[in-house]
C-alpha cells in the first residue's frame, strides 16, 4: 500500500514557474514507476511525465524542454519542475505511481494549476 500526497501548485503568470511535489508513504521504494498527469476541464486525463527506477524518463510532447521530473529517495519524494508556464497548461494535476507486485496504481488528491495573467 502506498500512499501519495501532493503539494505546490497555484497561480502563476504565462511564462512563470511552479514546482509540484508528491511525497510516496511508507516509501518511495516501494514504487517501480512514477510520474504526473493532469486534467483540463472538460478533458481526458492526459501523461505529463514518467520516471522508472532506473531513472528513465518520459514527457509529453507538449512539456518536452519546459518540464523536468525528478525524484529524491533520501525524502521518500518525486518532483516535476514547470518552467515557461503556457495557459493550456491549466488543469489539476495528479502525481501516479504503480507498483507491480501487486499491479496496481497510486494516485494524489490532485493540486490545481492555473496560468493566467
Amino acid at each position: 500500500q502506498v500512499q501519495l500526497v501532493e503539494s505546490g501548485g497555484g497561480l502563476v503568470q504565462p511564462g512563470g514557474s511552479l514546482r509540484l511535489s508528491c511525497a510516496a508513504s511508507p516509501t518511495i521504494f516501494n514504487l517501480n514507476a512514477m510520474g504526473w498527469y493532469r486534467q483540463a476541464p472538460g478533458e481526458e486525463r492526459e501523461l505529463v511525465a514518467t520516471i522508472s527506477t532506473g531513472t528513465s524518463t518520459n514527457y509529453a510532447d507538449s512539456v518536452k524542454g519546459r518540464f523536468t521530473i525528478s525524484r529524491d529517495t533520501t525524502k521518500n519524494s518525486f518532483y516535476l519542475q514547470m518552467n515557461s508556464l503556457k495557459p493550456e497548461d491549466t488543469a489539476v494535476y495528479y502525481c501516479w505511481g504503480w507498483t507491480v507486485k501487486p499491479s496496481r496504481h497510486y494516485w494524489g488528491q490532485g493540486t490545481q494549476v492555473t496560468v493566467s495573467s
